[in-house]
């Protein structure tokens, strides 16, 4: 029988790699969480974002972006074995006066939710899309109860959750080029 996975993905972090990293490609995120169990049967794929910011009352701009990524996280939702959980979007301002957005709450529900499927031993694996140390308590516990957690990353993750994790596997190109949408060229 083959090892019951759940895949936690980090959205913020996974559009900053596909943007830096892989020339803002497209992806298939049926065929990505495939790719990423390999073998495993998947129990359920999380994704973890942030709806966008929108003014009281909200620019045409933001009302467009806002609708756009709406309506691509109710395409994911409808992904077989799909979860969507949004945190917020806070508006805050630096000390020039610069407006700046910092995502509340995304890491703590990740957090819990690969802590209580560890606790209820309804995952063996946990496969993490991610590059953010706040997530290594997390896995100290869902490894204090016999997880197995490989974390996917992009060239320059938290050292510590480097660390923390039991495998590390680099988001690379070939991968990417297994889970692009239909009508993308391949990355070189």
């Amino acid at each position: 029988m083959a090892n019951r996975v759940a895949i936690f993905i980090d959205g913020a972090y996974l559009d900053h790699v596909l943007k830096d990293e892989f020339e803002n490609v497209r992806i298939n995120y049926r065929l990505l969480s495939e790719r990423l169990a390999g073998e495993s049967d998947i129990l359920r794929t999380y994704y973890y974002h942030c709806a966008a910011y929108q003014g009281n009352p909200p620019t045409a701009e933001e009302s467009k972006r806002y609708g756009a990524q709406r309506a691509f996280f109710a395409s994911l939702e409808r992904l077989p074995r799909y979860n969507v959980k949004l945190g917020r979007l806070a508006l805050r301002y630096d000390r020039s006066g610069q407006r700046r957005f910092e995502q509340k709450q995304v890491d703590i529900l990740l957090g819990v939710d690969l802590v209580q499927l560890a606790a209820k031993q309804n995952i063996q694996e946990a496969i993490l899309v991610a590059g953010d140390s706040d997530f290594v308590p997390a896995i100290r516990a869902a490894k204090s109860e016999g997880v197995l957690v490989k974390l996917f990353h992009g060239t320059k993750p938290h050292n510590e959750l480097w660390q923390e994790s039991d495998e590390r596997i680099r988001l690379d190109r070939d991968l990417m080029n297994q889970v692009l949408r239909r009508g993308q060229p391949p990355l070189p």
